[in-house]
């Protein structure tokens, strides 16, 4: 099972990065990455970076283990090319060409294991509670002014069908009785005898 990860637009040119890729082609992931540590060149952090994460890949999604794993593949291409200039002499200007890298890794397992598949978590399905139902007495559904009417011996909170099962407060009351009977003013015309004169 091959296991892989890249690195891209590394800002070092491809050749540079070769010289230590070289070094480590074919070599047991765990004791690669110690000897990176030794190479005194900026190369070697990178690849270093690289090598983590294709081992990480394969503890967290294959399940293997780190000592089990090798190098099989190593390989360096080139990335694009930023290009600048330099004043020199007489007025005339240098190009610059500063190269990036794509590094790819590719893991494998010294000694097979078994066929694992990639772990895959799923997401717990979302739990759906039933809406309350209606109240029901002597086999006879409550009506929202008998509600009123309980609510008024019972507290100060009204249960209003009206607003999905949640209650009004007693000072509600009022305008709840108004409404039924027709009377009150409503929209614009409320709003504007409401005001005061100036």
């Amino acid at each position: 099972m091959e296991i892989k990860a890249k690195g891209k637009y590394l800002k070092i040119s491809p050749k540079k990065l070769r010289l230590v890729v070289d070094l480590i082609r074919g070599r047991n992931a765990v004791e690669a990455l110690d000897y990176l540590k030794f190479v005194p060149k900026k190369a070697s952090l990178l690849i270093a970076k690289v090598l983590k994460s294709a081992i990480v890949n394969a503890e967290h999604n294959f399940n293997l283990k780190k000592e089990n794993l090798f190098i099989k593949r190593i390989f360096v291409d080139q990335g694009a090319v930023l290009k600048r200039w330099q004043s020199r002499a007489f007025g005339r200007a240098a190009e610059i060409r500063k190269k990036s890298s794509h590094l790819s890794v590719v893991l494998e397992e010294k000694i097979p294991t078994s066929k694992i598949k990639p772990v895959k978590t799923k997401l717990e399905e979302p739990v759906i509670e039933a809406l309350p139902k209606q109240e029901i007495i002597s086999e006879k559904v409550v009506s929202q002014k008998e509600r009123i009417k309980q609510s008024e011996v019972e507290g100060k909170e009204i249960f209003d069908s009206r607003r999905k099962g949640k209650k009004r407060a007693k000072q509600h009351l009022d305008k709840v009785r108004s409404k039924e009977a027709g009377g009150g003013l409503r929209g614009g015309l409320k709003r504007i005898f409401r005001r005061k004169s100036i």
